[in-house]
């Protein structure tokens, strides 16, 4: 693979990753093992990308109130934890096992995936003690509604377990854990839609510095192919982060479904195809 092509198809990972939340390497790491990339360096790799493409998109949506970073602080305590423990983990077993882990992983995101179909988040959210405790809360402008959409989070420390397994999973697999972090945001939190995706871009970037440390001690990272990833999905993210917010929610979730499905096939192909 030469460096052009590993750009062009960065760039457009992290726009899609940025946009759905899932994160860059989640599109990505299935086109490098289809491409004949192993597939723990291709991991490796995705985790450097998605530090950057947190990093990107990140900012955006911290400076136009999408984020709520007071959630994204909480719950990085239990995705860095388990970002750990995942890529210890990758790096001790069988690598044909990690596609099909990858593609059992991406198929939970399919139970919220009609959670939150519409614009606007149930209005009917009645906070516990520990989302009270925690301020876990508030507003942004929505540009596609044209007007200002408030919002409560509730279950936190249910939330804190399901992104426990989030980060066990981004580490293990390098994928970010996007998808699965949307969910927990949505159907558990509580989240509206484009806070979920905002949310999980700012988490992400975390989680995969705890996972990439692993990766980098145990010799799996080839910066030869990181650095092309890193730079293409940052320019990428960038621009997914400045449509996001012009997008209706059922846009955003027919574009989440039909990449979850292409991901899932993909790596189950590879998979079987792998000695």
């Amino acid at each position: 693979m030469n460096i052009a092509t590993v750009l062009v198809l960065s760039i457009l990972a992290g726009g899609l990753g940025a946009l759905t939340g899932l994160g860059g390497g989640s599109i990505l790491i299935p086109v490098l093992a289809a491409m004949g990339v192993p597939i723990q360096y291709a991991i490796a790799a995705s985790m450097v990308a998605i530090i950057a493409t947190s990093s990107a998109s990140a900012a955006s949506y911290v400076r136009h109130r999408l984020s709520n970073v007071r959630a994204a602080f909480y719950l990085e305590m239990f995705t860095i934890t388990g970002a750990i423990v995942g890529a210890t983990i990758t790096t001790l077993i069988e690598p044909k096992l990690l596609y099909f882990f990858f593609a059992a992983f991406l198929t939970t995101s399919f139970f919220g995936i009609h959670r939150h179909s519409g614009d606007s988040q149930d209005a009917n959210v009645v906070q516990d003690r520990a989302a009270r405790w925690l301020s876990l809360e508030g507003s942004y402008y929505d540009e596609a509604l044209g007007r200002e959409v408030s919002y409560k989070m509730t279950r936190p420390l249910l939330g804190g377990v399901g992104m426990f397994i989030a980060g066990l999973a981004a580490g293990m697999l390098g994928i970010g854990a996007g998808a699965f972090k949307v969910s927990v945001h949505e159907i558990v939190l509580r989240m509206p839609s484009k806070v979920s995706s905002a949310t999980s871009n700012f988490i992400i970037g975390m989680t995969a510095l705890a996972g990439a440390s692993v990766y980098f001690a145990s010799g799996y990272l080839y910066l030869s192919l990181a650095a092309p990833i890193a730079v293409g999905s940052s320019i990428g993210a960038a621009v997914g982060g400045r449509i996001l917010n012009r997008m209706s929610h059922r846009t955003l979730r027919f574009l989440f479904l039909a990449i979850l499905v292409y991901l899932i096939g993909q790596m189950v192909y590879t998979g079987l195809r792998a000695p």
